[in-house]
């Protein structure tokens, strides 16, 4: 008899590293459960498979919806028969000082990138629990460990949410579990274009106090994203993790990434991290 192939399941799979850790978990044998919230658009995420000559569960699912992440996990325990990974890639960018902030955007924010992950945590625990084994990989961003300009609301969830995974890394390590975070810098894919823009059409204004300051980072930011890391390339980092023999709860994607979080990570008083990220404003 051959042995059981574990089963994973990873979100937001339509495009950029969720299509590309999808495609890389069956590569590397695992039995993958590839959902986003519209099946409607999973043309890209089937091609890249067939491509690659191996075959996805694809299935919907929308990891702010309560009711409908618990019926998706119960459908895969049912199906399946386990849940060995889950894979936390679901997100998405906003662009904003706190000011043009409404709670209704900081909320959405936590809704996605916070409270969508762990959810979706919470529901694949017992099951891994039970089972003595599993691992649950949450892709968070070198802005969860590094604050910066206009990012307020995203580098805020993710934050949380590697506060909420460091906490729970020691304790499901107990029964068998392994938590990681991997943070990826700048990775070219449909990610950017999913940004939401406080100010609606992103249309520059007289009156608005901060429009200098903004064109600054953005101009700042379209050159890192120029010589981004590719999707594929990051999702290999992903699927290391989710497979790997020595796992660890801190990944970076690139060389970049860990520069970048390393500027955070040891920075006491935290005068390193204002004072680079200060520059970016002009």
């Amino acid at each position: 008899m051959s042995p059981r192939q574990d089963i994973a399941l990873v979100t937001g799979t339509s495009s950029g590293m969720g299509l590309e850790t999808a495609v890389g978990l069956a590569r590397a044998g695992l039995t993958v459960v590839a959902t986003m919230r519209d099946t409607g658009r999973a043309g890209p995420l089937r091609e890249a498979a067939a491509e690659a000559g191996v075959e996805l569960d694809v299935r919907a699912l929308d990891v702010t919806d309560a009711d409908g992440s618990r019926a998706a996990v119960e459908a895969v325990l049912a199906d399946h028969g386990s849940l060995d990974v889950l894979v936390n890639n679901a997100g998405r960018g906003a662009v904003a000082t706190l000011e043009q902030l409404s709670d209704a955007q900081l909320q959405e924010q936590l809704d996605v990138n916070y409270l969508g992950v762990a959810r979706m945590t919470r529901l694949v625990l017992p099951a891994m629990r039970a089972a003595g084994r599993g691992r649950v990989v949450t892709v968070t961003s070198v802005g969860g460990a590094v604050g910066q300009p206009f990012a307020d609301a995203y580098c805020a969830a993710k934050f949380a949410v590697e506060g909420l995974m460091q906490s729970l890394a020691p304790v499901v390590a107990t029964f068998g579990v392994t938590v990681s975070i991997v943070e990826p810098g700048a990775v070219a894919s449909e990610f950017t274009g999913n940004v939401h823009r406080a100010d609606g059409d992103g249309a520059e204004t007289t009156d608005d106090p901060y429009a200098e300051l903004l064109a600054a980072y953005l101009h700042r930011t379209a050159a890192a994203f120029d010589a981004a890391q590719s999707s594929r390339d990051a999702a290999a980092v992903i699927v290391e993790a989710a497979t790997t023999d020595a796992p660890r709860f801190r990944w970076q994607t690139s060389a970049q990434a860990e520069q970048f979080v390393g500027l955070s990570l040891g920075d006491l008083d935290g005068s390193r991290v204002v004072g680079a990220t200060s520059t970016w404003l002009g």
